[in-house]
């Protein structure tokens, strides 16, 4: 009986099939994913590699999970406990860690490096999805693209002077957030979507307009890449740091970017 109340409970707070995110299990996810950094910075230390290396090789994966999302948001895929928060994120992590140490593995037997051997298997993953995928409205696209241009020319010009933004990786990690906030306000404000985070939310709903994400996205994430490069002195560690905030930008951007535009 207690284990039922117990399963039903994380059924209904933890399992999105639809209970949307909450303080609650907001808080609990970010414990989890605090734990799974430190597995992953162990990993690495493991392998011998650096995190900075990998953040074009993971994109497909990135893509896959984001895509996969999207096909379910727009009934192309079932509504499934695999395809969903938490589970896209399980499959999609577990996914990249088998495919990083498949890849060293054989780096170490064969001399090919283990970058493109990432790169390939994600891609490969990717192609179901792209196969089922619809043709994405133009409008739409343009307008997250447009409003991701206008805002990211600055900085991309800025980086040429500033020495935050002259390392590529924080550029990136800059514009992959910049791509969520985009996909956020256009869908909020044009398209009639809501913001499920809590705190982008409760802003949102402050200031009337998702526009708000635009200097919320360029405050805390100038903010953590600052305190990473001045504190973090451990490359592995600050390589891992930047990894997953880019794949925290990037994989919502994408999915939004995706939903959005296949469903409109």
């Amino acid at each position: 009986m207690w284990f039922d109340s117990i399963l039903q409970y994380i059924q209904e707070n933890f399992i999105y099939l639809h209970p949307g995110y909450t303080t609650l299990n907001t808080i609990v996810f970010g414990i989890i994913l605090s734990l799974v950094i430190l597995l992953i910075i162990r990993m690495f230390r493991w392998i011998e590699k650096d995190p900075k290396d990998l953040f074009i090789p993971l994109i497909p994966f990135i893509f896959f999970g984001a895509s996969a999302r999207a096909l379910v948001d727009n009934g192309i895929y079932p509504l499934t406990y695999i395809l969903v928060t938490p589970g896209i994120y399980v499959l999609t992590g577990l996914s990249a860690i088998f495919a990083v140490l498949a890849s060293v593995f054989i780096e170490h037997k064969t001399g090919w490096n283990y970058r493109y051997i990432i790169l390939a298997i994600g891609a490969g993953m990717c192609l179901p999805n792209i196969y089922h995928a619809p043709h994405l409205n133009p409008i739409a696209s343009l307008q997250i693209l447009g409003s991701w241009a206008l805002i990211s020319a600055p900085f991309i010009l800025l980086s040429k002077k500033w020495g935050l933004l002259r390392d590529k990786f924080n550029l990136s990690v800059l514009l992959a957030h910049l791509l969520d906030a985009s996909t956020t306000f256009i869908a909020v404000d044009y398209y009639g979507y809501g913001e499920q985070h809590v705190l982008p939310n409760a802003l949102t709903q402050l200031a009337d307009t998702a526009f708000v994400m635009y200097p919320l996205k360029i405050a805390v994430i100038l903010s953590a890449l600052y305190v990473i490069d001045t504190y973090v002195e451990d490359r592995i560690i600050r390589s891992m740091l930047k990894l997953a905030i880019f794949i925290l930008g990037l994989a919502p951007g994408l999915r939004n970017f995706l939903s959005l535009s296949m469903g409109t």
